[in-house]
């Protein structure tokens, strides 16, 4: 980067900033109203866990020996027994897959997942390139809530478990643009609330999920997703006539004039009379990035810094994703109360949110990183003694430590991959890392079912694999209190005065 583009660039920010800093609150509520896309994220991923549950049953005559002696009614006449709930209650029940094979019976959220995989590889550039934050933020939304509004209209699995792979792939992107979009319309001094409120409301997704079901457990498995995906839709338009697009991406695009009109409209929502020039944005009458669908991906890995970077906290993510997801799989083999025990799994993670919420303007990012991965593999691995050496309860106790931490990295995580990657790839690297994050979830059910026989293969790998990759959080720069980066030179440019102010200490 030329120095003669440094105070340019500067002056670029500071305009930015001044424009979405003001005396009133009220420029934080397009932010807040996209964090809320958060609650519809966390309902479709965990709302297979009440609509394809397996039902209980009981025999139809108390005097049936060979009913009450069978833990297992596939082998008995069907007139012998009968479901507790009634037959639409759930999916089993409903197409009769109570003996059916495991890979069947699993098969809708396996799709789901499947498609979460592939929509974020095929879709996350979109936000970067042609679609933007905003726009790509409402077709997901629309598509993901439509997706669940034919779901319930399916009359076997498979259509069914196609409408979850179209969910899955639809869903993919919300996360990712919501925290992106609602980060780049506050200034720098409401980044970290607004990024800590989308976990909240995750979280408050979760809890939802376990009075929809309670309310509808003697009703159809349908009227579950018509309850999540209605308001879904609902949402989708809302943001569509009350949201901005993203002012940092329409200048790194090259729409200066509209990036111009939007910092207007923060300015009058934060009640600041603009009076800063907007001169010093003729430095983007043209993109700053190339405009392919797949230019942002060529862009990340042309450069080195950016490979490293993004090697880095994926690597990381990985070993978070197989914690964060493996950790509470055990929930139904409890053998308590499904929604209770759902309820107390949700509410586990709002301790790891406050902790965020206050301490993360004030914590190292990589330092924080390192020592919470390192704490969550210890407090694993020491679940692998035996009951004799360690009680149950203790152990129960290293668990939820473990989880606690992990929950709390899964947060930073996600507020550090804004800060380490510009506006222009931005989008992109943030969904390319929750992919590693989904990938740990997709490897640690194999572990769970390994872990039944020996705890080794699920708290001792779990343990070592959260360690070892929490270890690369070294190869990564410090962000804490820095300004984001619009372009990839700007972020080249910091890196090497960085790199100088140490050399020079």
């Amino acid at each position: 980067m030329p120095d003669e583009t440094t105070p340019l660039l500067s002056s670029i920010d500071d305009t930015i900033e001044s424009c979405m800093t003001g005396p009133r609150m009220t420029h934080l509520l397009p932010s807040l109203l996209v964090a809320l896309a958060w609650v519809f994220d966390a309902q479709q991923t965990f709302i297979s866990v009440f609509t394809d549950v397996e039902p209980t049953w009981h025999c139809k005559n108390p005097n049936d020996t060979a009913c009450a002696s069978s833990s297992s009614p596939c082998k008995l006449d069907i007139s012998s027994w009968a479901w507790d709930a009634p037959i639409d209650s759930s999916v089993v029940s409903e197409w009769n897959l109570k003996c059916s094979a495991p890979a069947l019976i699993s098969l809708p959220a396996s799709a789901y997942f499947m498609g979460c995989l592939i929509g974020g590889l095929l879709l996350s550039t979109l936000a970067d390139s042609i679609l933007g934050r905003k726009r790509l933020l409402v077709i997901s939304c629309l598509a993901m809530s439509l997706t669940g509004i034919s779901a319930v209209l399916s009359p076997n699995i498979w259509i069914y478990a196609s409408m979850r792979f179209v969910c899955g792939c639809a869903r993919a992107t919300v996360g990712t643009c919501a925290m992106v979009l609602c980060t780049e319309i506050v200034g720098k001094k409401w980044r970290e609330v607004v990024s800590v409120f989308s976990f909240v409301c995750f979280t408050l997704g979760f809890l939802s999920l376990p009075l929809i079901a309670y309310l509808c457990r003697m009703m159809s498995w349908r009227f579950i997703y018509l309850w999540t995906s209605v308001p879904s839709l609902c949402y989708a338009i809302l943001v569509h006539f009350f949201v901005q697009e993203s002012p940092r991406w329409l200048l790194v695009r090259g729409r200066k004039d509209e990036a111009i009109q939007t910092l207007k409209r923060l300015a009058a929502l934060s009640g600041n009379m603009v009076t800063s020039s907007f001169s010093k944005l003729q430095y983007f009458d043209e993109p700053s990035c190339e405009t392919g669908a797949l230019s942002t991906m060529k862009m990340l890995w042309d450069r080195k810094w950016a490979t490293r970077r993004l090697t880095a906290i994926m690597t990381v993510s990985f070993g978070v994703g197989l914690v964060y997801y493996g950790m509470p799989l055990n929930v139904g083999n409890l053998g308590s109360n499904l929604y209770l025990s759902v309820t107390f799994n949700a509410l586990a993670e709002f301790p790891s949110s406050l902790v965020t919420f206050f301490l993360v303007g004030k914590i190292n990012r990589r330092s924080s990183l390192l020592a919470l991965t390192t704490i969550s593999g210890i407090f694993s691995l020491c679940c692998i003694a035996n009951n004799e050496i360690i009680p149950a309860k203790v152990q129960m106790v290293l668990e939820v430590v473990s989880f606690f931490s992990t929950c709390t990295c899964f947060n930073i995580i996600m507020i550090y991959s804004i800060e380490l990657f510009p506006t222009c790839v931005r989008n992109s690297a943030l969904a390319l890392i929750r992919q590693a994050l989904v990938l740990g979830g997709v490897l640690a059910p194999m572990l769970v079912v390994k872990g039944r026989e020996k705890k080794l293969w699920s708290f001792g790998v779990f343990g070592l694999l959260i360690c070892c990759c929490g270890l690369f959080t070294v190869c990564l720069p410090e962000t804490r209190g820095r300004s984001i980066c619009d372009t990839l030179e700007e972020e080249e440019y910091k890196e090497a005065d960085s790199n100088q102010s140490r050399n020079w200490s």
